[in-house]
């Protein structure tokens, strides 16, 4: 689901910095899904009439570097791909977009609970309920081989309108009426 969701992210931060022609997309090139990532955020830019400005990083100074090129590239906005090495780096990614006052679209609610402007992904409350109910089927007895796979059906748009403010970002009321949280 990773490129599906990198594409809604893509369309959000279109809907919460309209007037943005360039929106970034951060990848990390070394993990196993962003070639379809960048192929999916690409996609979404052009059906948007964006321009997307792909931008690699797999170290803490390739993620600086990224931004600095980003805002000389006049980016509007940074969607940050779903990656474990970007996970581990929050406050790093948090950091730089408050230094560079440059929107920035996550994965997780937890990036926007830390001072993101916004973070679509799966409810990470219902991705334990669905862990909690397959450690039942195996106790009960299935076999764990059998089981089948399993998606999120559950996802959550936050907005952190304290950030919004400080980034001198009105979020459209549209936007803010789609929102499963809105941090004040």
């Amino acid at each position: 689901m990773g490129e599906e969701l990198e594409a809604k992210r893509i369309g959000l931060l279109h809907d919460l910095v309209p007037q943005a022609t360039t929106i970034g997309f951060l990848v990390n090139p070394a993990f196993s899904w962003a070639k379809g990532q960048q192929g999916a955020v690409e996609e979404a830019g052009h059906a948007l009439k964006l321009q997307v400005l792909i931008l690699g990083a797999n170290s803490d100074g390739e993620i600086e570097k990224a931004f600095e090129t980003g805002v000389e590239q006049h980016i509007g906005a940074l969607a940050i791909a779903t990656a474990p090495f970007f996970d581990t780096r929050r406050a790093k990614l948090l950091a730089l977009q408050s230094q560079y006052r440059l929107p920035t679209a996550h994965s997780f609610r937890e990036f926007a609970a830390e001072g993101g402007i916004i973070s679509y992904g799966p409810n990470g409350a219902d991705a334990y309920r669905q862990v909690a109910l397959y450690v039942g089927r195996i106790l009960k007895g299935e076999k764990p081989a059998e089981l089948p796979v399993t998606r999120p059906t559950k996802f959550e748009l936050v907005i952190n309108l304290k950030t919004a403010k400080a980034l001198g970002i009105t979020v459209p009321p549209l936007l803010l009426a789609q929102a499963d949280e809105v941090i004040e």
